[in-house]
């Protein structure tokens, strides 16, 4: 049975590792870490989570964009788990949106990130998959990459200044 796993907050080394790559993406420990990391993000509300956030420094992250209390203009698309991930282009076009993170909770910032990607990653079935995401499920992807590769969002913000509570993003938000 799925167990919601402690998420690891910024300061803990295992969010500044680049992961290693998962050798058997059929491996049952592996499954069930896939389970876990699922329940988990969604406990904690998130449209996505990566292996390093619950302490498992390995290549493979989810992505599920959802309407969410933190996220409520989110697309809703079913969760899926991407191992060993790769972005083989992205586009020069760049749209800055805010971000959050399950790591870093109560900090938001407006985040520049590529419009549209191309990925190639293998699914949990061991399929490998290569396709394109724009927009919000493009920033998830982009964000949980990162995690991957030992980066944090607040690392990719330009001007410290634009870092907000979630309390003032939620009045930011409601203001429009």
């Amino acid at each position: 049975m799925p167990v919601s796993r402690e998420i690891a907050q910024l300061g803990q080394p295992v969010l500044r590792e680049v992961a290693g790559r998962v050798a058997d993406p059929g491996d049952p420990v592996l499954q069930r870490l896939i389970d876990d990391m699922q329940v988990t993000m969604e406990q904690a509300q998130g449209v996505g989570i990566a292996a390093p956030q619950v302490f498992e420094p390995l290549s493979l992250f989810i992505v599920a964009p959802r309407p969410s209390p933190r996220y409520p203009n989110a697309p809703r698309t079913a969760p899926t788990a991407m191992i060993n991930p790769e972005i083989i282009w992205a586009s020069d076009e760049m749209e800055k949106d805010w971000e959050g993170c399950l790591s870093i909770p109560g900090l938001r910032a407006p985040v520049s990130r590529h419009i549209r990607i191309r990925v190639r990653y293998l699914t949990r079935a061991g399929d490998l998959v290569e396709e394109e995401f724009e927009g919000f499920a493009a920033r998830v992807f982009q964000h949980e990459y990162d995690h991957v590769r030992g980066v944090v969002f607040v690392d990719r913000v330009q001007d410290s200044r634009e870092l907000v509570t979630e309390k003032e993003y939620a009045r930011l938000m409601e203001q429009g």
